[in-house]
């Protein structure tokens, strides 16, 4: 009885599995699958059973999970050691792990990784890894990068396989099924292997790189030493052009050499010079580098970029055999037709001899004649706050206030005037290109935005002001003869003297009104010397290469300190001595409108005496 129902269950079996095998797609009766998608898939010769395995009997109680790695046992070895994997994760509890399916897709209609339709082709990978690497979201719990997809798809390296180009994706540098954490020494992306790793794309960058000072500093197991992704970042690698790109030229010092190179723990522990940064950035290059200007000299520009070598390597940039050819790029003839001076140096430790002496007289000249100017003009307003004079405010009948500026001194005043204030504001915003309002003339471009040039504009405005006055003056002789008054002589010292006796109490009289007294004097020969000193050394600093050439090399240093120094002064004079007769002086408060006008206001006519009487009055005696 029992070889009969033996025999029979085998019959059954056997039928079975010849109509399962005669049957092409016997497994669509229930399931449907899209027979001519799966086909063309790289699954498309494999039967169901072989990755199904037990299908071809009843499965009420369900199906084993698929296993891959029936077929790809290497690549699930690679996989469960990874970040990725049950090996490689349990440190983080309860943190979900990518399958197959989740990341290839559908495993009856995926495609192969060079198809662009594929999740996992180079240019969806980003779209892929960020199913759980979240573009624009926070990393998940145990994913110590932020935000590396939203990173990675600002970058040059994504823009390039965007557009069909060859170009990085997570899989070139993470590798594709064994990504391990950073820490890991047999990482792909640990700071030892990140060289390795970019240099299958730039292997004549990497080259140079290992062979740099930074290279073999690097591998050698120094951590303080530099390597691609310290210097170009991580995921959100721009192009050296791009704005906001850590490696143009203008970002170079600040944000890439400057951090270790201006470093005190790192400095004191690999012995780095702590002045190198700081000279940099007070530099001629390093001030127009603040300033936004692309086309300066930076720290690559004389070190080399990935080619960084000691000064005493014969292969470097900066040996003293090969310094005349690295300046020369940008200023031709450098160590023939004029000798190349200390680089690096502080002011304060300058061998300038000439910018030493300079600094030693202009600073406390700017001292004692700001506050010189200062303590005058506080008498002068304690004095009529006081005592206030019982002039008319407005003039009476039957007099006439002298014209004490012609149209020609109006129109020289006012383009000096315009030409004087655009030149303070955009030369100090040269000077602090960080601060607030020097962004205010930063609108764009890739040379420092307008303040450069509105800056020289300015200075040929004024210019032309000096030029047009003189002119004036050569073909006026009312204007000579009000010019020649402006002469110092004995009077205006004792003007002077009585003034400040008169302002501090000690006479009861002012001193008798002149029309030109020494407030006009100080004024009229301080704009000229400021003007001359200004003009000539910010020539000497606009035409640097003619001035490297021609010119003693100590010239250059010290013109960028009298042109500051003495912008400093003129900018405090204007404020604390002109504005102050001009505007605060209770004579013409709220402003002296002879700039305009021609005429001054009438107590101020009446102080200078340049008020004329067609009758008789009684402030004249009777007298015409």
């Amino acid at each position: 009885m029992c070889k009969p129902l033996v025999f029979l269950v085998t019959c059954l079996l056997f039928a079975s599995q010849t109509v399962y095998a005669e049957e092409e797609h016997p497994c669509n009766d229930c399931h449907e699958v899209d027979v001519a998608r799966f086909e063309s898939s790289p699954h498309g010769s494999t039967a169901c059973v072989d990755c199904h395995a037990g299908a071809e009997r009843r499965h009420r109680r369900g199906l084993d999970a698929v296993d891959c790695g029936q077929c790809h046992a290497e690549i699930l070895a690679e996989q469960a050691v990874s970040v990725h994997g049950p090996d490689g994760v349990q440190r983080i509890p309860g943190m979900a792990l990518p399958s197959c399916s989740g990341c290839h897709g559908d495993l009856h209609a995926m495609t192969p990784a060079s198809d662009p339709s594929s999740p996992v082709h180079a240019s969806r990978q980003g779209e892929t890894c960020g199913t759980c690497h979240g573009t624009g979201q926070p990393a998940p719990p145990g994913v110590h990068t932020i935000r590396p997809i939203e990173a990675y798809i600002a970058s040059v390296h994504a823009a390039k396989v965007a557009s069909g180009e060859h170009g990085a994706s997570c899989s070139d540098c993470h590798s594709a099924h064994s990504p391990l954490p950073a820490v890991d020494r047999t990482s792909s992306i640990h700071r030892l292997n990140v060289p390795g790793t970019c240099g299958a794309c730039h292997a004549e960058i990497t080259t140079q790189f290992e062979q740099s000072i930074h290279g073999l500093a690097a591998a050698s197991g120094i951590t303080g030493s530099p390597v691609c992704t310290d210097c170009h970042g991580e995921h959100r690698i721009l192009a050296v052009a791009a704005e906001g790109s850590p490696v143009s030229a203008t970002n170079i010092p600040i944000r890439v050499c400057g951090p270790c190179h201006s470093d005190l723990r790192l400095g004191e522990k690999y012995g780095l010079a702590a002045e190198q940064v700081p000279s940099y950035e007070d530099s001629f290059h390093g001030l127009a580098a603040r300033g936004g200007v692309q086309r300066v000299a930076n720290c690559a520009s004389c070190h080399g970029v990935h080619n960084i070598l000691p000064s005493s390597d014969p292969r470097s940039h900066i040996h003293p055999d090969n310094v005349a050819a690295t300046c020369g790029k940008c200023h031709v003839g450098a160590g023939r037709r004029f000798a190349i001076g200390p680089v690096h140096v502080l002011a304060d430790d300058t061998p300038n001899v000439v910018a030493y002496w300079i600094r030693a007289i202009y600073i406390p000249l700017i001292w004692f004649t700001v506050v010189g100017m200062f303590l005058h003009n506080f008498l002068d307003l304690l004095r009529k706050t006081r005592h206030p004079a019982p002039r008319l405010r407005r003039p009476p009948e039957h007099c006439v206030i002298k014209e004490r500026m012609s149209l020609p001194f109006r129109f020289a005043h006012g383009l000096a005037a315009v030409s004087f204030i655009a030149l303070v504001f955009t030369g100090f915003a040269l000077k602090y290109p960080e601060s607030w309002w020097a962004g205010l003339l930063q609108l764009g471009g890739t040379d420092g935005g307008l303040r450069g040039l509105v800056h020289r504009v300015a200075a040929v405005g004024l210019l032309g002001a000096c030029v047009f006055h003189f002119a004036h003056l050569a073909v006026s002789a009312t204007a000579r003869r009000q010019i020649a008054a402006m002469l110092p002589g004995a009077a205006d010292f004792r003007e002077f003297f009585h003034r400040i006796g008169y302002n501090l109490g000690r006479r009861p009289e002012p001193p008798t009104p002149v029309r030109i007294g020494y407030v006009e004097k100080i004024e009229y020969w301080a704009a000229l010397w400021g003007t001359a000193i200004t003009a000539i050394t910010g020539f000497v600093l606009w035409f640097e290469n003619f001035t490297l050439t021609w010119l003693p090399g100590w010239v250059p240093e010290a013109a960028t300190v009298l042109h500051f120094l003495e912008a400093i002064l003129a900018t405090l004079a204007i404020l604390v001595w002109h504005f102050y007769f001009v505007i605060f002086d209770p004579a013409v408060y709220p402003m002296d409108a002879a700039w305009l006008t021609g005429k001054p206001p009438f107590s101020r006519a009446e102080e200078r005496g340049e008020i004329i009487y067609d009758e008789p009055t009684e402030q004249q005696g009777g007298q015409l």
